[in-house]
């Protein structure tokens, strides 16, 4: 069992920067794959960012690329969301999902565990 807790949301102007935490609970956070989805107001849930179990691989939404990044500390349990030259479309709430397998990390099925979300707003 896995417990997510996001936090670092928060409202900011266009063009600034925001790092977003993810604490999880559990001995085995290491042999889970992380990643981070948002969803904003009457849309679908989308998948942001994900990295792999020692980190060493990483993966981004095109909309992201460049401009976010996700890293993860598995000593701390912890995993981040470092978002910079934020736009107005990326308000929305975030969320941390945990997933045991590599395949198909870009789709919200197959995380098998979820945090409560944080809300980023960027203002324009």
């Amino acid at each position: 069992q896995v417990q997510l807790v996001e936090s670092g949301g928060g409202l900011v102007q266009a063009g600034g920067s925001l790092r977003l935490s993810c604490a999880a609970s559990g001995r085995t956070f290491s042999s889970y794959i992380m990643g981070w989805f948002r969803q904003a107001p009457g849309k679908e849930r989308e998948f942001v960012a994900a990295i792999s179990w020692s980190g060493g691989s990483t993966y981004y939404a095109d909309s992201v690329k460049g401009r976010f990044t996700i890293s993860r500390d598995n000593v701390k349990k912890k995993v981040f969301l470092q978002m910079n030259s934020l736009k107005p479309e990326d308000t929305a709430v975030y969320y941390c999902a945990a997933r045991r397998t590599i395949v198909e990390v870009v789709t919200p099925r197959g995380y098998d565990y979820w945090g409560q979300g944080t809300q980023v707003t960027v203002s324009s």
